[in-house]
């Protein structure tokens, strides 16, 4: 190298003379304003100031192990890999002001796998290694952020959620407390033998509103309740020395002393119970009663779910449903993360569309007829937000075409009736018309099994979007045989068919996330959604498809994008570590969108998922931006893999 080369290049390089404020320029962003102030003072002081030109190769995998740690200044940096499919390289990533790279591998003391490229004139502070080494083990919010990258971050978006969502309650509880703690710990038991009075005054003298039964060796067997206590008084009962053991509801429910608040009040949303028994290693250890969950929540998921299971009236179903809004805020500080609070919503949708179904057929009365209510989409894969409208419809057996056409004549008077009482509760009615009102959504099972194979077969466009709703299915209300046939013969022809899959998957890259080559981020240049992106279109819809299409043609039968994930993951169809960047990214989606769902209730304003980028803080920028990189690799992962 010349005199002249070697001092252009050492003028690249400058030590950092203001460290005041370097440190204050790092405090904008994290995990450096999570840091101590004596260890930020110390990464600052071993720290180089560096420029590179626009197309300089800042490390690649030729360099070997890496021996800095980098932070962006100013500038931005592309990291580059060889093409999966195609000669050249791709832009996998983007690295702008605040962030910093390759964390990996220097933690994995390797070579880079990605080549990293100036994008723009650009300057970094470089950390040497063995200065990097040491701060990993002098801070510990530095080390967190080292060994688990956006992971961290995430948990920092969520504490502040919580933190703000906690501000607006004034009270602090959370859903991940051990019903272990909760618990009654010495509950109040008895012997099967007991007689029933007895038993009653027992649970009257300890002020409690059930009893266990177990054997001497305190195994659970039955546990009985005011509420059994109730119905053995309406049968008109006067045998009082009768056993418990008569009238106990036996084999009782439980959950083991690790398990969380959340688990037991959504077990008792579902299973209708007021009690939870605590066994473990199959001995009784306590009970927990949905009072200990009324205490400690102000709005509660159990009472909710039973003020909507017996509601006498549409109207009065609007009324206890406006408190759903209240419930999620309430849970968002009590730490409930967005998969959660979807399960929440759902679950209650869930319990509206039984009571609205009751309800109708009380005005109109019984036609009869075992039918199957089926929901599609959102609600068939438990992810509905607040903002939802109907995708259902009716299953019924019938012998042949003639008694399938009587037979639906009887149910879609009953169908409209449910359509609209549900409109009414805030389900807004379809505008494609996926609705048990229509006719040709009132089918029987082989009618429906009909259509479904239509859609495999016939592969066009319209039968390509119907697969995406309808292949996300749900039965909420009457007989599960039918369905669960119809679900079955479903996979089985998706999973001889590779064309089909193939569809699937071309249909699935259609809706490409807002990240690119060389901006931030892509929003809308026109139009009523100008300078904002789709955070459930362009965000969740990749994963969503992604999800579905690897499911179906794996006989998974499950229809939540995570559950699918996971039971993906455990087939070795996915990666463990991809399959956590995508549970982790499509989370985040979620949470971003719900929240602005809550902002848009507390204004009066209509909901939306348009999101303007600009109106983030940069944690959660960077973040968003990050998780919809994610949803470009699981785009890229189905290309190579379906061959498009």
């Amino acid at each position: 190298m010349s005199k002249a080369s070697a001092f252009a290049e050492a003028g690249k390089t400058a030590v950092l003379q203001n460290i005041h404020g370097t440190m204050e320029f790092l405090r904008k962003y994290p995990p450096f304003n999570q840091m101590e102030p004596g260890h930020l003072a110390y990464l600052v002081e071993n720290c180089q100031l560096r420029f590179y030109s626009e197309g300089d190769c800042i490390i690649s995998p030729d360099d070997g192990v890496v021996e800095h740690f980098y932070i962006v200044k100013q500038g931005r940096v592309h990291g580059q890999r060889p093409h999966t499919s195609k000669r050249g390289t791709e832009t996998t990533f983007e690295v702008i002001v605040g962030e910093c790279f390759p964390m990996a591998a220097l933690m994995g003391e390797r070579a880079t796998r990605t080549g990293h490229f100036a994008a723009e004139d650009t300057f970094c502070f470089l950390l040497n290694k063995p200065a990097f080494v040491k701060l990993v083990s002098k801070s510990a919010s530095f080390r967190d952020f080292a060994m688990r990258g956006v992971s961290s971050l995430l948990d920092l978006v969520n504490q502040q959620a919580q933190m703000r969502a906690v501000e607006s309650l004034g009270e602090q509880y959370s859903l991940e407390t051990r019903v272990g703690e909760l618990a009654l710990h010495h509950p109040v038991s008895c012997p099967p033998t007991m007689p029933l009075s007895e038993a009653v005054a027992l649970m009257h003298e300890n002020n409690v509103g059930s009893v266990v039964i177990t054997d001497h060796e305190m195994h659970p067997q039955g546990i009985f309740t005011l509420r059994d206590l109730r119905r053995v008084i309406g049968t008109g009962t006067t045998e009082l020395n009768t056993p418990i053991s008569q009238f106990m509801t036996q084999d009782p429910f439980y959950l083991p002393p690790d398990a969380t608040a959340f688990d037991a009040a959504i077990a008792m949303t579902e299973r209708h119970i007021a009690h939870v028994c605590v066994v473990e290693n199959g001995l009784l250890r306590g009970v927990i009663s949905e009072r200990d969950l009324f205490s400690l929540q102000r709005v509660d998921l159990v009472h909710l779910a039973q003020a909507i299971s017996h509601a006498d009236s549409v109207e009065t179903l609007v009324i206890i449903r406006s408190r759903i809004l209240q419930l999620v805020d309430n849970m968002l500080a009590h730490g409930a993360s967005s998969t959660q609070i979807t399960h929440i919503i759902t679950l209650l949708n869930d319990h509206t569309v039984c009571r609205v179904i009751e309800l109708a057929i009380e005005a109109l009365g019984d036609p009869g007829i075992p039918f199957t209510w089926l929901c599609f989409g959102s609600e068939g894969r438990r992810e509905q937000t607040l903002y939802t409208d109907q995708d259902n419809g009716i299953l019924f057996e019938a012998a042949d075409a003639a008694e399938a056409a009587h037979i639906r004549g009887h149910l879609l008077p009953l169908a409209e009736r449910i359509n609209r009482d549900l409109d009414t509760c805030g389900f807004a009615l379809c505008k494609g018309n996926i609705m048990a009102s229509n006719p040709e959504l009132c089918l029987s099972r082989q009618e429906w099994r009909r259509r479904f194979s239509s859609f495999i077969r016939e592969s066009t466009p319209e039968n390509l979007l119907s697969s995406t709703i309808y292949f996300d299915l749900r039965a909420i209300w009457g007989p599960c045989e039918g369905y669960e046939q119809l679900r079955a013969h479903l996979l089985e022809e998706i999973g001889e068919n590779r064309l089909f899959q193939r569809m699937l998957a071309e249909n699935a890259l259609r809706h490409r996330p807002p990240v690119g080559r060389f901006r931030d981020f892509v929003v809308a240049r026109k139009g009523e959604g100008k300078a904002t992106l789709d955070l459930k279109v362009q965000g969740l819809t990749p994963f969503v498809d992604g999800a579905r299409l690897l499911a179906l043609g794996h006989g998974i039968t499950t229809c939540n994008t995570l559950d699918r994930l996971r039971l993906l993951v455990e087939k070795n169809v996915i990666d463990d570590k991809d399959g956590a960047a995508y549970e982790e990214a499509y989370h985040f989606i979620q949470q971003t969108r719900m929240q602005q769902h809550q902002q848009q209730a507390r204004d009066g304003r209509p909901y939306s998922n348009r999101l303007d980028p600009d109106n983030l803080n940069h944690l959660d920028r960077r973040i968003l931006r990050e998780s919809f990189r994610q949803a470009q690799r699981l785009q890229s992962s189905l290309a190579l893999r379906y061959q498009l």
